[in-house]
């Protein structure tokens, strides 16, 4: 149990640490203001998520999960061949997009990979996953 959990909570520290630096990547350049507010709400929120998944990973001992350079290195780079075009904002909100589409199917796998993890830190990643759900209904607007 207690190494499901730990796994779990790395792959949630790992997944909030992305979603916090892509969104913290691409805020200087978002010329609408409900675009704005939107990210810097879901910034808010994914910093208070790992803030939690932090406190988990302390209690196990575990100093969590980076997510993988080559992956942050990518966003970086998509994002900003993304932000150069004509409209920033709908393609900010494209990139956004998939970084939601990706950790919602990720934390889902990862909660099938690890069922014996602690009832509180999949009820947890699944807030995660709710949070990147709303996230992503609310870009659709953007696209």
């Amino acid at each position: 149990m207690e190494d499901d959990t730990i796994k779990l909570l790395r792959e949630c520290s790992a997944g909030l640490k992305m979603g916090i630096e892509s969104i913290d990547n691409v805020l200087d350049d978002v010329e609408n203001g409900a675009l704005r507010g939107l990210l810097k709400d879901s910034y808010d929120i994914h910093c208070r998520l790992k803030k939690e998944t932090d406190s988990y990973l302390e209690k196990y001992h575990d100093e969590g999960k980076e997510p993988a350079p080559i992956a942050k290195a990518m966003a970086k780079m998509k994002c900003s061949f993304k932000t150069m075009g004509e409209n920033p904002d709908c393609s900010i909100a494209n990139f956004i997009t998939d970084g939601c589409n990706m950790g919602i199917k990720s934390l889902h796998r990862y909660l099938n990979q690890y069922p014996a993890a602690d009832k509180g830190v999949k009820h947890l990643t699944k807030q995660i996953i709710k949070t990147e759900e709303e996230l992503l209904a609310g870009l659709h607007q953007f696209l």
